[in-house]
């Protein structure tokens, strides 16, 4: 019966928080961008009043913005990616 009670439990520690499921944040690639002042102080209150991760917040309006583009342009944007995606060499799980 202790058994069946230790499986049942949750796994030690903080569940994975990448954007899909499985996915560690610690694993993506790190963006160093310079903003003004005033932008780096909204972008760290909206992330404390809407309890989300900044990462997420730029993740949520650069696709609102890209959604506001032509579709013309939203083709463009996705083809770049399809080819930069296929040039990356692809992560193996050890």
């Amino acid at each position: 019966m202790a058994r069946q009670i230790l499986e049942a439990r949750r796994p030690v520690g903080r569940p994975p928080a990448g954007a899909r499921d499985g996915e560690k944040v610690k694993d993506y690639p790190q963006l160093s961008v310079r903003v003004p002042l005033e932008i780096k102080a909204r972008l760290e209150a909206l992330s404390r009043v809407s309890s989300r991760p900044q990462w997420r917040l730029l993740c949520d309006a650069i696709d609102c913005y890209l959604r506001e583009r032509p579709a013309g342009e939203r083709r463009q944007v996705e083809r770049l990616v399809r080819r930069s995606s296929a040039r990356r060499p692809r992560r193996t799980t050890v």
